[in-house]
């Protein structure tokens, strides 16, 4: 497995509980989880891609219940600082819900001879959802970390959750925990050795 991390709209207007739409406490509990993960991924060499939002202030998207939020050049569409990008990360800004829909983050990982990703962040029902579709639908495989992903509502992501792991794509499309990929990681990495 070559993969990557895909960290979605862990942005200050999403995960602050004053922000626009805020996730709330579900958003601020897999903080610590995604700092493990980032922490795995930059020790073994895994790339890290940051897909955050950064719509238009009349965008299209505003026109549903979703009120105006990730407004592009604003603070708000910023990496929070718990998880603050290195160098070596990648920040993709997106104006939909997938972080595959019109942005470069396909050619990108088939540049990088990526044929996994590894879905963490929010909003589990919106853009990891999208973001794990289109995955599989442009040839990736797709592992969700369900402990890293978080819902407004947890009834909400669990709900999500149970529809995934139910999947008949699997095991193209896998749903796991983050201590799961850890030992999956580490018996592949003694397995190449």
């Amino acid at each position: 497995m070559r993969a990557a991390a895909v960290i979605t709209d862990m942005v200050a207007d999403f995960i602050r509980l004053d922000g626009p739409l805020p996730v709330g406490e579900e958003g601020l509990k897999i903080i610590p989880r995604l700092q493990e993960l980032i922490k795995v991924c930059r020790a073994a060499g895994i790339p890290i891609i940051f897909s955050n939002d950064a719509l238009m202030p009349n965008d299209f998207l505003f026109q549903s219940r979703m009120k105006p939020h990730g407004i592009r050049g604003t603070a708000g569409v910023q990496v929070i600082e718990e998880l603050q990008p290195q160098d070596s990360d990648l920040v993709m800004e997106k104006r939909r819900l997938s972080a595959f829909f019109k942005t470069d983050l396909d050619i990108t990982l088939r540049e990088w001879n990526v044929d996994t990703i590894i879905l963490g962040g929010v909003a589990t029902e919106v853009c990891i959802l999208s973001s794990a579709y289109d995955g599989i639908s442009h040839g990736f495989k797709v592992i969700v970390l369900e402990d890293c992903c978080a819902s407004r509502f947890r009834k909400t992501h669990d709900h999500i959750m149970a529809v995934l792991k139910k999947s008949p794509l699997y095991p193209l499309l896998q749903v796991m925990t983050l201590p799961k990929f850890i030992d999956l990681h580490k018996e592949e990495t003694t397995q190449g050795e």
